[in-house]
């Protein structure tokens, strides 16, 4: 009894000590990865600290050395950039694909890609293409059906998808293009209207995961947090936050 009583002190000091992990996030992913995080850290005692940005400034902070142990991007492009420059352990891998809808809180507006020409619509917000595959994915969109041009005067950019959310939700825009992983969120599930995009007409947002090589103490922590999103468990909360995993 003393021996375990002795043993399960030791454990405790320890996790208290234990360093936090730090993981780099991009904004689609903000409400899907506390859930993550949350059950992850229950199960392996882990602490997280999550550090949420558009994938483009995330990578622009690890290019200058932040601290970031893990880096949860919206895409392929920059994790692989990270892995060409050195700066990660391993290849990024894809863990989830990620879905595009049209988002609007008004209550008179009824969401369709058909609205957006309309006259009464003032403001369409999405975010920066330059910097965030959502917005990406929505230029691409809106080049399918030959309404870019005639939209640009509508279109507000945000810098990231959180950005766009604020926009959308303070209802400074009618409408806009967010990731399906907001409007399914627990605080976001039952507010506006919103429909999915269709997959085809846009480039498959394959979002990627990677350990980076600054802090070689966390090494083990961080490959235990990739894993967990690639476990049955990770990929039902990816799920259950509208993305595609191999689970689908």
């Amino acid at each position: 009894m003393l021996l375990f009583g002795f043993l399960l002190l030791i454990f405790s000091c320890e996790n208290k000590n234990s360093p936090k992990l730090r993981i780099a996030t991009s904004a689609n992913m903000h409400f899907a990865i506390n859930e993550l995080v949350k059950k992850f850290t229950r199960l392996e005692g882990i602490e997280c600290e999550v550090i949420v940005g558009s994938s483009g400034k995330l990578t622009a902070q690890i290019n200058e050395g932040a601290p970031f142990d893990v880096f949860v991007s919206a895409n392929m492009k920059y994790p692989n950039d990270l892995y060409k420059k050195g700066l990660t352990k391993e290849k990024p891998k894809v863990y989830a694909h990620g879905k595009l809808v049209l988002w609007t809180l008004k209550n008179d507006i009824i969401p369709s890609l058909q609205l957006l020409e309309n006259i009464e619509i003032k403001h369409i917000a999405l975010a920066n293409p330059k910097i965030a595959p959502y917005g990406n994915a929505s230029i691409q969109v809106l080049n399918h059906y030959e309404i870019l041009k005639s939209l640009n005067s509508k279109l507000v950019y945000g810098e990231s998808i959180a950005q766009v959310n604020q926009f959308i939700s303070s209802q400074v825009a009618d409408l806009g293009f967010t990731s399906k992983s907001v409007v399914l969120s627990p605080k976001m599930v039952d507010k506006g209207k919103w429909i999915e995009i269709d997959q085809s007409i846009y480039s498959p947002i394959e979002q990627g995961i990677v350990c980076l090589n600054n802090n070689s103490l966390k090494e083990r922590l961080a490959l235990k947090f990739s894993d967990f999103i690639f476990s049955k468990k990770g990929k039902e909360i990816l799920n259950t936050f509208g993305y595609s995993t191999n689970l689908n």
